[in-house]
């Protein structure tokens, strides 16, 4: 399908074209369908303990909540290309609802099993997610948009770690029996879903131009009749097939540490309800960046090798992945191994932007119905991955070693991918008319002001934010790991909301480090970092006479310090070597000119 005036920039905070709406809408509408999928994921040492579950009953739980999302997505593919994305998430966000809410009626294993099974459905959103954003944008930065829309939306499986015991234990507070309280937070979680089908439908558009129905009857898109035999289209690509074992290896692994993330820092690291959802979480917030990385990277490596060269990236990206998951399969110290996972996280959802800056140029006929294959991918190894975790003799970490050799061996796969000639010159074109467009459009926006490439060196305060990006990161795991002495600290300054409190400035100084370090929304995680500072400041303000603020209190002065520096980052911004920077120039013009960080 030949789609006219898709955009060639990624304007992030702007809504008012309808690339931009979708963009926003399928990210966050994903983010919802991410969170409700593994939003039982965190209480499940609750249910355990309320239904009586064993090892193999949890296991076939996981296996169940991603099987049919196999199917899910294979179907959700096929549909994206004949009805159109905007009524096909609206389906899936209004149905799949029901079973998120419906698992609160639950009283058995069976019972249970059978709604973690219904719930998989709504997994299939990430096809319509990846379908609406590569329609929408061209090809000088569909893999960043298509990476930063689905890693966004994959940032839910991390909210949900840390969100989901903070609305149990909410309900508790209110009076509510346990039993009560993780079957309410399950309906909160399908009632915004349902309210976010209806927004969809009226908020977004199938195309730059129009809907599906008004564009095929005036002519502009091919009939829906044309439109069957997508799918066999699509299944008879080789390499859609390697894409689909490249996606096991990566997005697979993802579902996977999502159901059991939590548990595991439980049962072998001795944590507790909320500390291990927040030590979870950590493996889901790196969507923040990771997958975005991935793509950028992916389309960095097109603009240079085309498509052979975003094949090699994939690879590389999935290769790393695969020695990382076996360093953390092998880790027994609770700061080593979070910091591992943290590493491993972060090439695992590099390699899932890396494959969908691929998929877009496999075959434009059947997009949705590659996008499904290969999304379905994810859950067949994410499947084959449960049975692991349900055997008896094997232990988890033994698992999780098994995967990480796994995806090693798979990473090779991805070298199978391969493109002629005819592709290659194909999308070179397309990429050199995206670049045309994207600088005429430049040169009439007349408030934006070049900036010498020069900028891109690297300067004192990029050297400072990245100093101080990697020092707050790792203050942020110290404070998981004492969270008690945390929330002591502040108690009598915070009132009853210190753990609130306690769980922000964790948030902040840990993902908003990891930001900060590679320069990616440098201002506002700077300006969070600040505030939470700001705190630091009148904590150690509280009873602090005016000697001990000028000698002897050595807290006080540092958080000073560190809130200075902060504020002349939110200043000067990230400098030249930063993500922001990278960002702007891969949606930018030929010449890679940026507008300021």
């Amino acid at each position: 399908m030949d789609v006219k005036n898709k955009a060639t920039r990624i304007d992030l905070f702007s809504l008012r074209t309808p690339q931009m709406r979708a963009f926003h809408m399928s990210w966050f509408a994903f983010f919802l369908c991410f969170f409700s999928w593994f939003g039982i994921a965190p209480l499940m040492a609750i249910v355990r303990d309320e239904l009586g579950l064993t090892k193999a009953q949890i296991g076939n739980t996981i296996i169940a909540s991603v099987a049919i999302t196999i199917v899910a997505r294979l179907m959700i593919g096929w549909l994206c290309d004949h009805i159109g994305p905007r009524i096909s998430y609206t389906m899936l966000l209004l149905g799949g609802s029901l079973p998120v809410m419906g698992i609160g009626l639950a009283e058995s294993y069976e019972s249970f099993l059978l709604f973690r099974l219904g719930i998989g459905v709504i997994g299939a959103s990430f096809v319509i997610t990846q379908y609406h954003t590569s329609v929408m944008f061209a090809p000088n930065c569909v893999g960043t948009a298509n990476a930063t829309s689905a890693g966004w939306g994959n940032l839910g499986g991390g909210v949900t770690q840390m969100v989901m015991p903070l609305v149990f234990a909410g309900f508790v507070a209110l009076g509510y029996t346990d039993a009560i309280s993780w079957r309410l937070s399950m309906v909160a979680a399908g009632g915004v879903c349902f309210v976010t089908g209806i927004a969809y439908f009226f908020l977004t558009q199938d195309l730059p131009d129009g809907n599906f129905g008004e564009l095929r009857r005036r002519g502009e898109i091919t009939t829906k009749e044309k439109t069957r035999g997508s799918f066999l289209l699509a299944a008879k690509d080789r390499r859609v097939w390697m894409l689909f074992l490249v996606y096991a290896a990566c997005f697979g692994i993802e579902l996977t540490i999502n159901n059991i993330a939590a548990l595991y820092y439980i049962d072998f690291f001795g944590l507790g309800l909320k500390s291990a959802g927040l030590v979870a979480g950590l493996f889901g917030l790196m969507n923040i960046f990771a997958r975005t990385t991935g793509g950028i990277i992916g389309d960095k490596f097109g603009r240079r090798w085309g498509l052979r060269g975003r094949v090699r990236w994939l690879f590389i990206a999935l290769f790393v992945e695969g020695i990382a998951l076996i360093c953390f399969s092998r880790m027994t110290i609770l700061p080593v191994a979070i910091g591992t996972m943290i590493v491993f996280s972060l090439f695992v959802q590099m390699s899932e932007g890396a494959t969908y800056s691929v998929v877009p140029f496999i075959n434009k006929k059947a997009l949705g119905s590659v996008a499904g294959i290969v999304g379905a991918g994810g859950n067949v190894g994410a499947v084959s991955a449960g049975f692991l975790f349900r055997m008896e003799g094997l232990t988890w970490p033994g698992a999780l070693l098994i995967l990480g050799c796994a995806v090693l061996c798979l990473s090779f796969v991805a070298l199978l991918v391969r493109f002629s000639e005819a592709d290659e010159k194909e999308a070179t074109a397309e990429h050199a008319d995206a670049l045309a467009v994207r600088a005429r459009t430049k040169r009439e926006r007349s408030f934006e002001l070049p900036r010498p490439a020069a900028g891109r060196r690297v300067t004192p305060i990029a050297v400072l934010r990245i100093y101080l990006g990697v020092a707050l990161a790792v203050k942020g795991i110290y404070f998981i790991l004492n969270m008690g002495d945390l929330e002591a600290h502040m108690e009598g300054t915070f009132g009853h909301a210190q753990t609130v409190v306690a769980w922000f400035v964790v948030l902040a100084h840990s993902v908003g480090g990891a930001c900060l370090a590679l320069g990616l929304a440098t201002r506002f995680v700077a300006a969070v970092n600040a505030v939470v500072l700001s705190g630091a400041v009148l904590v150690h303000l509280t009873g602090a006479t005016s000697l001990e603020l000028l000698g002897a209190n050595l807290n006080f002065q540092f958080a000073m310090l560190v809130l200075v520096t902060l504020v002349i980052i939110f200043w000067q911004g990230a400098g030249g070597f930063s993500m922001d920077r990278m960002v702007r120039e891969e949606s930018g013009s030929e010449s890679g000119v940026a507008s300021a960080t």
